[in-house]
């Protein structure tokens, strides 16, 4: 099938790393997000950067971000790491309310719910989890895709169900972002890190709030980032917070998101349909050369409890990933027909 222009200038974007298949544990970048990175260490080198003029970088950063997944930047908070911003929702859910979340799913969207004294967390099977959501949830909390099978959860269920029992519903779209189409404005928060299939450094991460949700946040980690004037707000007591979601901001580690802004940019200007559509044919074609049943994913799982799969795949210098139990392999835009033919050869 052929590739839209777009989408066929986003490839050409990476080099052609034969035999990767392992985005679902960290992305590559593209061309452009390390020519920037070199040219910001170059500068870093020659004594050339100051702090504020990162700040232009993270604002542009956060709109494409925001465009990505349809929503305006106002409803974009930023930070460095999932669980961190996953903690603030935590701190933020009532003394006994019941928080429902999948078994398996990622551990930094479950342990900070886990770890929080209080509050009683139920942990059901995801294709259970909409018929499981009661009157007496308040949040549910899922990923989009899920990290160890590929699986996408079945988000109109959740959602009506939710809206039916009046629950908030949370969704880690780190899995998502990037290949699958995503929507931040069906859920009240959503969660993601940009080091997989947006192909950024890590330390980037979002936290996207509903207007119903936001103000049930308080800003616990509020810093100088988080202020309405930042360069005006690192010295205390006196405190002016923003009025949108950058009240929640956590300061940047500004060397990823010099590396972030072109690589988020470029996937803010796809058609992520035509993405999936691309990731999700080389998976099925994998299924296809292995010998199972069609997943209809760009993750691709199998049961490898003995390691079998992967040591022979690693030992051909195929990069895949073990999780769970399974072997992983995952397709993004640099992969084509010849990394499927590779995993088959090396299988039998």
């Amino acid at each position: 099938m052929a590739h839209s222009a777009a989408l066929a200038a986003a490839i050409d974007e990476f080099r052609e790393p034969r035999g990767y298949l392992a985005v679902a544990s960290i992305g590559l970048p593209p061309n452009s997000a390390v020519a920037a990175m070199r040219a910001d260490l170059n500068a870093w080198e020659a004594a050339d950067r100051d702090p504020q003029g990162y700040d232009p970088v993270i604002a542009r950063t956060r709109e494409s971000y925001a465009r990505l997944v349809g929503i305006p930047s106002s409803r974009v908070a930023i930070g460095s790491q999932t669980s961190v911003l996953t903690a603030l929702v935590a701190a933020a859910v009532p003394d006994g309310a019941e928080v429902l979340i999948p078994e398996g799913d990622f551990s930094s969207i479950e342990f900070p719910f886990l770890q929080r004294p209080g509050i009683r967390v139920r942990v059901v099977p995801l294709e259970a989890l909409a018929d499981q959501i009661t009157d007496d949830t308040w949040l549910v909390v899922f990923s989009l895709v899920q990290s160890a099978t590929g699986v996408v959860a079945d988000t109109a269920s959740i959602l009506e169900a939710a809206a039916r029992h009046d629950a908030f519903t949370f969704c880690d779209v780190t899995q998502a972002a990037g290949v699958l189409p995503v929507d931040a404005s069906l859920f009240d928060v959503t969660v993601c890190h940009t080091y997989k299939w947006l192909c950024s450094p890590r330390g980037v991460a979002f936290l996207t709030l509903s207007e119903r949700f936001d103000p049930l946040l308080t800003p616990l980690q509020a810093g100088w980032y988080a202020g309405d004037d930042v360069w005006t707000s690192t010295y205390g007591p006196a405190m002016h917070l923003a009025t949108d979601a950058r009240r929640f901001d956590v300061s940047p580690a500004w060397q990823a998101w010099i590396g972030a802004e072109p690589a988020i940019a470029l996937f803010a200007g796809l058609d992520i349909a035509e993405v999936w559509a691309f990731t999700s044919g080389l998976g099925d074609a994998l299924c296809e050369a292995v010998g199972i049943p069609p997943q209809r994913q760009a993750i691709v799982t199998w049961p490898d409890a003995s390691g079998g799969d992967l040591k022979k795949l690693i030992d051909a210098g195929i990069r895949v990933s073990g999780r769970a139990g399974r072997l992983r392999a995952s397709f993004h835009l640099w992969n084509d027909l010849s990394d499927v033919e590779a995993v088959a050869r090396v299988l039998g």
